[in-house]
């Protein structure tokens, strides 16, 4: 895909997103690979309201190459992509449902949401749930950078979801497929509730790699 069409697409899925509730003000950024770096979201923009002339483009490095700074998070999409070489973009969110799991006390590390449906273990596979660091923190980077090669979905623990596909759409897709497990769960808690079983979540991880 040439960068005029990324670029619009990157405007569409973004709009998309923060139409239906899954972004708000200023939250939230999306980065795609291109040939010479990345373009990205720039810092406090809405995603409801990018302009494809206005995208945020970053070297290998991430030194500004044109456009206004990338977002502030610039650095988890940078730390995701070093792990993952065949990734195409990410989208970082703060979407509620996903948030809300994100700072449930009780919720398992290894596994912050169960395999409640084929599609999210499609989608997701297994989420990593990464410990609380203050946006900005660089250690946040090498915390996302640790798990990253093996999971292409994250949960930033009091933060929200950071979701890598092989191209913006897959990205955008396994993205909302995470947001609405997480509210599924939510809705489902104290309620007895039949998983997958293991034997079916390996199937569908082997005919479904992420």
């Amino acid at each position: 895909m040439n960068e005029t069409r990324l670029r619009e697409e990157i405007c569409y899925f973004g709009k998309s997103l923060f139409d239906r509730g899954l972004a708000f003000g200023s939250a939230g950024n999306i980065s795609a690979r291109v040939d010479d770096g990345w373009l990205m979201t720039p810092t406090n923009s809405c995603l409801g309201r990018l302009d494809p002339s206005a995208l945020s483009k970053v070297d290998l490095q991430g030194n500004l190459l044109s456009g206004p700074q990338p977002t502030k998070e610039a650095f988890l999409h940078r730390s995701m992509y070093a792990q993952r070489s065949h990734t195409g973009a990410i989208v970082h969110l703060h979407s509620t449902y996903s948030v809300a799991v994100s700072v449930m006390a009780d919720v398992d590390p290894q596994q912050p949401i169960p395999p409640l449906t084929a599609y999210y273990v499609m989608k997701i596979g297994k989420l990593a749930l990464v410990p609380y660091h203050a946006p900005g923190d660089p250690s946040l980077a090498d915390a996302v950078r640790e798990v990253a090669g093996r999971h292409h979905a994250v949960l930033l623990a009091n933060h929200g979801p950071v979701v890598a596909g092989k191209d913006l759409e897959s990205a955008v897709y396994a993205t909302e497929e995470l947001e609405q497990t997480a509210k599924l769960y939510l809705l489902l808690r104290g309620e007895k509730v039949k998983l997958l079983a293991p034997d079916e979540v390996a199937a569908l991880v082997q005919k479904y790699p992420s």
